[in-house]
């Protein structure tokens, strides 16, 4: 069973479709369920701490702004304990809307520089092209499988 970064992280379908093939999806709903159902947050429905943009720097820089840092003080961690990723490029918003370009890129950058298998994919415009979606989806995770 490999640990598997989905990005977007808040996708639900892409959670669902890593859990069924064995794997253990490393998104953010669980993250962020704990934010808000946390009592004493000063800034609802943000959800984010002056601690959270500095536990971001030790992958964005200072210069970044503020929102990215607390971002990825989120990702990141998920992002050290992943030994695979799917990321889903130009996905609609019902798919798992992350909102912020900066965001992406870095991730993104990251995802690449730890060098783990990567599934990328075009988020899909019809019922055909989610077909060869899902199949793909299933393909990789099943040879992460294989090679563990």
């Amino acid at each position: 069973m490999a640990e598997v970064f989905i990005y977007p992280a808040t996708s639900l379908i892409l959670s669902d479709l890593v859990a069924r093939f064995g794997h253990k999806p490393l998104g953010t709903a669980l993250s962020i369920r704990e934010r808000v159902q946390t009592a004493g947050l000063d800034s609802p429905p943000l959800q984010m701490t002056p601690d959270d943009a500095k536990k971001g720097l030790r992958w964005a820089a200072v210069e970044v702004p503020s929102g990215v840092r607390g971002r990825m003080s989120l990702f990141g961690p998920l992002l050290d304990r992943a030994e695979a990723a799917i990321i889903v490029n130009n996905p609609d918003f019902a798919f798992g809307c992350m909102g912020c370009a900066r965001t992406d890129e870095l991730v993104e950058f990251l995802v690449k520089q730890k060098e783990i298998p990567v599934l990328e994919l075009d988020y899909p415009a019809d019922e055909e092209e989610g077909i060869i979606f899902v199949r793909k989806v299933r393909d990789f995770l099943k040879g992460l499988a294989g090679a563990a």
